[in-house]
């Protein structure tokens, strides 16, 4: 099942509409009570993560009535929701600000992500930028773009960069297992950058235009964060499994997600992060 081009354009106005009326009004104006910590002090939600995606949810209803809609937010609160995405039929899933941290310290670095998956599988990955009001968009059956406000758009094509001292990636340094921490760190020493942005919208988009090589997730393979950005990257020419080698499904909570350029970059790179799928 893929999602007709005007479902796509209704759910890209959804997101846009919510952004426009939740997001940006509330960027450098929370308050202190408009910020709440969640499973510790970097882990947040502010009134601007709830408002968007109460309004993304009840519009996305509308339009796909039978479809399983799940937000980040509704799923901390209860955590039972995320049980029902790895086989809806059709689910809709929702980060309402992709990037909260830098979001309520002001950083003007975070976006909003939905992905449509079929029993798990992405079929439909939006990763907008609320910011510049532009998206990456990428459905099952066509090569992923980037639009602009104005309707320009634009295919993007993955990195074929293989040389580790030549490139740039995003590595999660502090949601590894501690034991783990000195091996990666001294592997990304290996790279020409490797950093984090505190944001899949964001690494995920840069991956997809080849500007960055690569991406590794952290443990925990959340779907409001990486559906839509795995879809963006593949459709996109890059390569993209779990770092076991299994295919990425919306459903899975453990696992490493491992994003490159191309097929023989991800290779290497999965050979040199291997230590990570030891116990």
């Amino acid at each position: 099942m893929n999602l007709t081009s005007a479902e796509q354009a209704a759910l890209i106005e959804i997101v846009r509409a919510a952004a426009r009326d939740c997001v940006m009004p509330r960027f450098r104006r929370l308050g202190v009570a408009d910020v709440a910590a969640k499973s510790g002090p970097t882990d947040l939600v502010t009134l601007a993560d709830t408002e968007a995606e109460a309004q993304i949810t009840a519009a996305v209803r509308a339009v796909f009535p039978a479809a399983v809609v799940v937000g980040e937010e509704a799923i901390a609160a209860e955590p039972g929701l995320r049980d029902a995405i790895g086989t809806a039929p059709l689910a809709v899933i929702i980060d309402p600000v992709d990037g909260t941290w830098n979001f309520a310290k002001g950083l003007p670095l975070f976006g909003v992500i939905l992905a449509a998956t079929v029993a798990g599988r992405p079929v439909f990955g939006l990763l907008y930028d609320p910011v510049m009001d532009d998206w990456i968009v990428a459905d099952a059956a066509s090569a992923t773009l980037r639009v602009m406000a104005d309707g320009t758009r634009a295919p993007l094509a993955s990195s074929h960069e293989i040389r580790f001292g030549g490139m740039a990636g995003y590595v999660p340094l502090g949601l590894v297992a501690r034991r783990h921490r000195a091996a990666l760190a001294a592997a990304m020493a290996e790279f020409g950058r490797a950093q984090s942005l505190r944001c899949s919208c964001h690494e995920y988009r840069m991956v997809a235009q080849g500007h960055a090589a690569f991406l590794l997730s952290g443990p925990v393979p959340h779907a409001w964060d990486h559906a839509a950005g795995v879809l963006c990257v593949q459709q996109a020419g890059g390569v993209v499994r779990m770092l076991d080698g299994s295919a990425y499904h919306a459903g899975l909570t453990q696992g490493h997600v491992l994003a490159a350029g191309s097929e023989a970059l991800w290779d290497a790179l999965a050979l040199r992060f291997a230590f990570l799928l030891e116990d």
